[in-house]
Order: structure tokens, then sequence, then C-alpha cells
């Protein structure tokens, strides 16, 4: 699953980076950054199913 575009992450890094003291990303980080997004979303819909709801909502998060 492509949840995480790869590219991307080194470009956010750089925005959030505001002492510019990261200079690269690891390979790594994007498969462990992907496997966090999915625990996030297995544990949300684990919450809206417990509430009974079929849509998937921010406050499951």
């Amino acid at each position: 699953m492509a949840l995480i575009v790869k590219s991307n992450i080194k470009k956010v890094v750089k925005e959030l980076d505001k002492e510019n003291h990261v200079s690269s990303v690891a390979e790594e980080v994007g498969t462990a950054l992907e496997k966090k997004v999915e625990d996030i979303l297995e544990k949300a819909i684990k919450r809206a199913k417990a509430n009974k709801r079929r849509t998937l909502q921010a406050r499951d998060l």
C-alpha cells in the first residue's frame, strides 16, 4: 500500500526543520512512516466500528 509519497518526505522535513539541521532522510524513514500511518488507521477503524459508524472521521484518529 502506498499512502506515503516518499519523494515528499524530504520536502516536508526541510519545511519543518527551521534550523536546517537535517540534511538527508534515510530510505527506512518512508517504510517506518508508512507502518505508523497504517497502525493509526487500523486503530481508527476499530474506533469507528465500536461507535457503530461506517464513516471514518478525524476524531477516530
